[in-house]
């Protein structure tokens, strides 16, 4: 099954991110706290916040922060590219999911050899996150995807209406910021992400591209 994970913008409240969270976590498979202005003191409570009102520590994926997500027994982290290196984060916490953001097919490849379990591979379409740049575009991430020997989950402009077309080249799943965090209602935007992440994967696999 594709994997779903909404990542945080690290504009909003906490008492709003964690209503938001509350509602969509049944229907996404991990939870980012993006949030790079917060003290190591205020990200741990906002990740205490969140397990308190039902969201699992597992699902949880904290950016950068590995004191954090080890200290609030989250299910990973989430490096930049010009963070700590997966291989030292390994080392440093054996139990974490560790993903990497990447950029360029060479990116993608280099933090499978490193160590990480995944990458975060983007932006693919134009979005309001990154105003200005240039999107990568499907044909990059293909290259990106045949680069890589781990899973890669695509971020960048995804919406339910082009989700399959992510997962059509090969993506293991999609990454949201505020196609969820901004949506009138976001449990309604975390449901159409999970129809489309669900048939996207089903029309991937009919048509032959999902491998093994």
């Amino acid at each position: 099954m594709a994997e779903i994970h909404w990542i945080s913008d690290g504009k909003m409240e906490a008492a709003r991110l964690i209503e938001i969270a509350s509602a969509v976590h049944p229907l996404t498979d991990y939870i980012h706290l993006r949030e790079k202005s917060m003290s190591a003191r205020d990200l741990f409570a906002l990740a205490e916040g969140l397990i308190r009102t039902g969201v699992p520590a597992g699902k949880l994926v904290i950016n950068d922060r590995i004191d954090v997500a080890l200290a609030a027994g989250a299910g990973g982290v989430q490096l930049a590219w010009h963070s700590l290196r997966p291989a030292a984060a390994r080392a440093a916490a054996p139990g974490l999911r560790i993903g990497v953001s990447v950029h360029s097919p060479a990116e993608a490849a280099e933090a499978g050899l490193e160590g990480a379990d995944y990458c975060l591979y983007g932006h693919v379409f134009p979005s309001a996150c990154k105003p200005g740049q240039a999107a990568r575009g499907l044909r990059q991430l293909r290259e990106a995807v045949s680069s890589s020997s781990i899973p890669l989950i695509a971020v960048g402009g995804i919406r339910p209406d082009n989700a399959g077309e992510i997962l059509q080249e090969g993506a293991a799943g999609i990454a949201v910021m505020s196609g969820i965090g901004s949506a009138a209602d976001p449990a309604a935007a975390g449901r159409a992400y999970r129809w489309a992440a669900d048939n996207g994967q089903r029309l991937r696999w009919h048509t032959g591209k999902g491998g093994e």
